[in-house]
């Protein structure tokens, strides 16, 4: 791991410590204004963290009840869905009232699908993992991800974290958007067998030709049918999203 990175995921970790230490001494004395929220903490000891974070709220939606409901955004491309990304919503389903799955549009990449196509999936395998918690809705977007948590009145970013290379690059963004929009970012480490799963990697294979079977180990089955469907048809250039190194 980057000096700099384990640095800086140390530095969130301490400051959501000192931050729920100062909401508890506040609510012992009647003046506590948001909310405390338990960090994630994982299995394996490199990515350990406290349990006494505290997510500060940026805007807050009343429920009937008069409190709070706390709102997160989980994005991604989502090019294709894959179960660790379903994995990670599952997760975070624990820990949140309501839970955005927000599409983004990616410019540095070639969809494999368009963004209709993406949604649908998304919606469609988060309903048949049939996991409880918090409600999913699932919208698409454009331009930067914290003007979207405004908009929508997000407290929180969710984002998977499945190795040392995502820490390295979501500890930056996510200091970056505390910055300019004063949210925070809850990690959320997957599991053990969705450590190197990633849409690009089934793209990759999709582009190769993998068969179902192949696939199903990554992907649910909503997105083995839909790259079953365009594996089969001759006018789509599948064959263009990745390339066999063996063969090059």
């Amino acid at each position: 791991m980057k000096a700099g990175a384990a640095q800086a995921f140390v530095a969130l970790a301490v400051e959501h410590r000192e931050e729920s230490r100062f909401l508890e001494s506040q609510d012992k004395r009647g003046h506590r204004n948001g909310r405390g929220f338990r960090a994630i903490e994982s299995v394996s000891p490199i990515w350990r963290v406290s349990r006494a974070g505290t997510i500060r709220i940026v805007s807050k939606t009343p429920t009937n009840d008069g409190h709070a409901r706390h709102l997160a955004i989980y994005t991604g491309s989502f090019d294709p869905i894959t179960l660790g990304h379903l994995d990670v919503l599952r997760r975070a389903r624990t820990m949140f009232d309501e839970i955005v799955v927000a599409i983004g549009r990616n410019p540095e990449k070639a969809p494999l699908f368009v963004m209709e196509e993406r949604s649908e999936m998304v919606r469609n395998a988060i309903a048949a993992d049939e996991a409880e918690g918090a409600a999913v809705r699932v919208e698409t977007y454009e331009g930067l991800t914290v003007d979207f948590a405004r908009r929508v009145g997000a407290c929180a970013i969710i984002r998977g974290i499945r190795n040392s290379t995502d820490l390295a690059n979501e500890s930056q963004l996510a200091i970056t958007n505390r910055k300019i929009a004063g949210i925070e970012t809850v990690f959320i480490v997957s599991g053990e067998e969705y450590a190197y799963t990633s849409s690009s990697l089934i793209r990759q294979m999709a582009a190769l030709g993998a068969s179902i079977e192949q696939l199903a180990t990554f992907v649910p089955p909503v997105v083995f049918d839909a790259i079953r469907d365009k594996q089969r048809d001759p006018a789509h250039p599948l064959g263009a999203f990745g390339r066999d190194p063996l063969v090059d």
